[in-house]
């Protein structure tokens, strides 16, 4: 994979439980690390959700293979997140394909 279209800087971040400094935590989003990677096939459809319209918007993420970029992790692209639905790996490993959608509010 050329690194000229993955021009995208994304920040990947897991939910995780965090320690509060008082004996407590809570639950949150940690950045991972930071990602070069191409978004491409963004795609819209709307759905009845809990009897309301709701836009949902699914796009293909591609980046170099790495072990720890699986399902349920998220990317954060300024102001758009994107939830990863599926990881696959083409089949000379030089590539991954991240299936996401975006989360409506983060």
């Amino acid at each position: 994979m050329r690194a000229g279209p993955m021009k995208h800087r994304l920040s990947a971040q897991r939910h995780q439980r965090v320690d509060d400094g008082m004996g407590g935590g809570a639950v949150a989003w940690v950045e991972l690390r930071q990602v070069w990677a191409e978004i491409t096939m963004p795609t819209g459809r709307t759905a009845v959700v809990a009897n309301q319209i709701t836009a949902l918007v699914t796009a293909e993420i591609r980046c170099r293979p790495a072990a720890d970029l699986v399902a349920g992790l998220r990317f954060v692209d300024g102001l758009t997140t994107y939830l990863i639905e599926a990881a696959l790996l083409d089949n000379d490993r030089t590539m991954l394909r991240l299936l996401c959608s975006t989360v409506p509010n983060p």
